[in-house]
């Protein structure tokens, strides 16, 4: 249980940066990954921010990167997102909001 817990609590510090959720909102609304010039471009922040806090993103396997040549193309990862939405319920339960 303290696992999941330090789990849980890892992803929430990944989730706590307003960069970091943009990313993750826009890379929902895309139907297609984006590199990180197009991520940096459409959030406003220069391509070293936008790298450093996508390793941060994929650190917590919340996004998936595929290279393609020269450019690595990054969207989410729904799998692991279920599985932490499922997590958070099992831990702070399926009414919790915030």
């Amino acid at each position: 249980e303290n696992d999941e817990i330090d789990l849980l609590a890892d992803v929430y510090r990944a989730l706590a940066d307003p960069n970091r959720l943009r990313i993750l909102k826009l890379l929902r609304n895309m139907k297609h990954p984006l590199c990180v010039n197009g991520i940096a471009n459409m959030i406003g922040v220069s391509q070293s921010a936008v790298s450093q806090q996508l390793r941060i993103l994929r650190q917590q396997g919340l996004v998936s990167v595929k290279k393609e040549g020269y450019y690595k193309h990054y969207s989410l990862n729904d799998d692991r997102l279920d599985a932490i939405l499922k997590l958070r319920e099992s831990v702070l339960g399926v009414a919790f909001k915030v």
